[in-house]
Protein backbone atom coordinates (compact mmCIF):
# COMPACT_ATOMS: atom_id res chain seq x y z
CA UNK A 1 0.00 0.00 0.00
CA UNK A 2 1.19 3.16 -0.88
CA UNK A 3 0.74 6.51 1.48
CA UNK A 4 1.29 10.07 1.14
CA UNK A 5 1.11 12.71 3.58
CA UNK A 6 -1.75 15.81 3.39
CA UNK A 7 -1.59 19.14 4.65
CA UNK A 8 -5.15 20.78 3.88
CA UNK A 9 -7.58 23.08 5.95
CA UNK A 10 -10.71 20.82 6.84
CA UNK A 11 -13.67 23.76 8.10
CA UNK A 12 -10.56 26.75 8.82
CA UNK A 13 -8.12 24.10 10.72
CA UNK A 14 -4.97 23.37 9.33
CA UNK A 15 -4.43 19.36 9.41
CA UNK A 16 -2.28 16.47 8.49
CA UNK A 17 -2.95 13.00 7.61
CA UNK A 18 -0.72 9.65 5.76
CA UNK A 19 -3.45 8.23 3.49
CA UNK A 20 -3.43 5.54 0.97
CA UNK A 21 -2.99 7.27 -2.42
CA UNK A 22 -6.08 5.59 -3.26
CA UNK A 23 -8.63 6.91 -0.92
CA UNK A 24 -11.54 9.13 -1.52
CA UNK A 25 -11.57 12.53 0.40
CA UNK A 26 -15.23 11.52 1.22
CA UNK A 27 -13.28 8.69 2.84
CA UNK A 28 -10.91 11.00 4.40
CA UNK A 29 -13.06 13.21 6.25
CA UNK A 30 -15.60 10.80 7.55
CA UNK A 31 -12.70 8.20 8.82
CA UNK A 32 -10.10 10.51 9.79
CA UNK A 33 -12.08 13.18 10.90
CA UNK A 34 -15.05 12.24 11.74
CA UNK A 35 -17.08 14.44 9.67
CA UNK A 36 -20.09 12.57 9.45
CA UNK A 37 -22.21 15.35 6.91
CA UNK A 38 -20.62 13.84 4.06
CA UNK A 39 -22.36 11.19 3.04
CA UNK A 40 -21.46 8.24 1.00
CA UNK A 41 -24.24 7.32 -1.69
CA UNK A 42 -23.40 6.00 -5.32
CA UNK A 43 -19.46 6.68 -4.52
CA UNK A 44 -19.31 6.82 -8.33
CA UNK A 45 -20.23 10.92 -8.00
CA UNK A 46 -24.01 11.14 -9.39
CA UNK A 47 -25.96 11.51 -6.19
CA UNK A 48 -24.10 14.50 -4.49
CA UNK A 49 -24.61 13.11 -1.38
CA UNK A 50 -21.26 13.44 -0.41
CA UNK A 51 -20.60 17.51 -1.74
CA UNK A 52 -17.78 19.45 -0.04
CA UNK A 53 -16.22 23.18 -0.97
CA UNK A 54 -12.68 22.62 -2.02
CA UNK A 55 -11.57 26.58 -2.39
CA UNK A 56 -14.65 27.50 -2.92
CA UNK A 57 -15.97 25.35 -5.00
CA UNK A 58 -18.00 22.35 -4.97
CA UNK A 59 -17.32 18.73 -5.56
CA UNK A 60 -17.89 15.95 -5.00
CA UNK A 61 -15.79 14.02 -2.13
CA UNK A 62 -16.73 10.65 -3.17
CA UNK A 63 -14.50 11.23 -6.54
CA UNK A 64 -11.82 13.42 -5.31
CA UNK A 65 -8.73 12.12 -4.48
CA UNK A 66 -7.48 12.78 -0.83
CA UNK A 67 -3.71 13.37 -2.19
CA UNK A 68 -5.12 16.05 -4.71
CA UNK A 69 -6.63 18.09 -0.94
CA UNK A 70 -2.86 18.94 -0.38
CA UNK A 71 -2.67 22.65 0.04
CA UNK A 72 -6.24 23.23 -0.37
CA UNK A 73 -9.16 24.72 1.64
CA UNK A 74 -11.91 22.08 2.57
CA UNK A 75 -15.43 23.35 3.75
CA UNK A 76 -18.07 20.87 5.13
CA UNK A 77 -21.99 20.86 6.80
CA UNK A 78 -19.55 21.19 10.15
CA UNK A 79 -17.38 24.32 9.06
CA UNK A 80 -21.09 26.09 9.05
CA UNK A 81 -21.75 26.63 12.69
CA UNK A 82 -22.01 30.32 13.00
CA UNK A 83 -20.99 32.11 16.46
CA UNK A 84 -23.14 31.22 19.27
CA UNK A 85 -23.43 27.97 17.32
CA UNK A 86 -26.41 29.59 15.31
CA UNK A 87 -27.48 28.06 11.87
CA UNK A 88 -26.27 28.86 8.56
CA UNK A 89 -28.39 31.61 6.97
CA UNK A 90 -28.76 28.51 4.19
CA UNK A 91 -29.50 25.68 7.09
CA UNK A 92 -31.84 28.37 8.33
CA UNK A 93 -34.31 28.64 5.41
CA UNK A 94 -33.99 24.86 4.43
CA UNK A 95 -35.57 24.61 8.18
CA UNK A 96 -37.96 27.32 7.61
CA UNK A 97 -39.14 25.98 4.37
CA UNK A 98 -38.91 22.24 5.43
CA UNK A 99 -36.59 21.31 3.00
CA UNK A 100 -35.16 18.91 4.78
CA UNK A 101 -36.86 15.05 4.82
CA UNK A 102 -34.90 12.13 5.56
CA UNK A 103 -31.86 14.08 5.71
CA UNK A 104 -29.46 11.60 3.62
CA UNK A 105 -29.11 14.50 0.87
CA UNK A 106 -29.19 17.16 2.80
CA UNK A 107 -25.52 17.87 3.58
CA UNK A 108 -24.34 17.75 0.25
CA UNK A 109 -27.21 19.90 -1.01
CA UNK A 110 -26.98 22.61 1.73
CA UNK A 111 -22.83 22.84 0.15
CA UNK A 112 -24.06 23.07 -3.12
CA UNK A 113 -26.45 25.50 -1.93
CA UNK A 114 -23.86 27.48 -0.02
CA UNK A 115 -22.00 27.73 -3.53
CA UNK A 116 -24.58 29.10 -5.04
CA UNK A 117 -25.23 31.79 -2.50
CA UNK A 118 -21.41 32.70 -2.78
CA UNK A 119 -21.47 32.82 -6.19
CA UNK A 120 -23.62 36.21 -5.70
CA UNK A 121 -25.43 35.44 -8.68
CA UNK A 122 -29.50 36.10 -8.90
CA UNK A 123 -31.27 32.77 -10.51
CA UNK A 124 -34.49 31.73 -11.80
CA UNK A 125 -36.14 28.92 -10.17
CA UNK A 126 -35.29 26.92 -13.55
CA UNK A 127 -31.42 28.04 -13.25
CA UNK A 128 -31.65 26.56 -9.68
CA UNK A 129 -33.30 23.73 -10.73
CA UNK A 130 -30.46 22.79 -13.12
CA UNK A 131 -28.12 23.78 -10.33
CA UNK A 132 -29.14 20.74 -7.93
CA UNK A 133 -30.01 18.58 -10.54
CA UNK A 134 -26.63 17.10 -9.89
CA UNK A 135 -28.57 15.65 -6.18
CA UNK A 136 -30.51 12.85 -6.07
CA UNK A 137 -32.96 13.57 -3.39
CA UNK A 138 -35.31 9.97 -3.18
CA UNK A 139 -38.00 11.49 -0.44
CA UNK A 140 -39.02 14.35 -3.93
CA UNK A 141 -38.34 17.02 -1.75
CA UNK A 142 -37.01 19.40 -4.44
CA UNK A 143 -39.50 22.07 -4.29
CA UNK A 144 -39.10 22.81 -1.00
CA UNK A 145 -35.26 22.35 -1.27
CA UNK A 146 -35.56 25.08 -4.21
CA UNK A 147 -38.29 27.58 -2.10
CA UNK A 148 -35.35 27.32 0.59
CA UNK A 149 -32.36 28.28 -2.16
CA UNK A 150 -34.43 31.30 -2.97
CA UNK A 151 -35.23 32.89 0.32
CA UNK A 152 -31.47 31.78 1.34
CA UNK A 153 -30.74 34.18 -1.69
CA UNK A 154 -33.45 36.29 -1.53
CA UNK A 155 -32.13 37.26 2.21
CA UNK A 156 -28.94 37.42 0.73
CA UNK A 157 -29.62 40.27 -1.78
CA UNK A 158 -31.80 42.36 1.12
CA UNK A 159 -28.72 42.68 2.89
CA UNK A 160 -30.51 39.73 6.05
Amino acid sequence: MRTKTVRCTVNGVPVEKTVDVRASLADMLRDDYALTSVKIGCQVGECGACNVLIDGECYNSCIYLAVWAEGKSIVTVEGLKGKDGLLHPIQQAFVEEAAVQCGFCTPGLIMTALSLLNSGKKYTRQELRYEISGHLCRCTGYENILTALEKAINRRDNGE
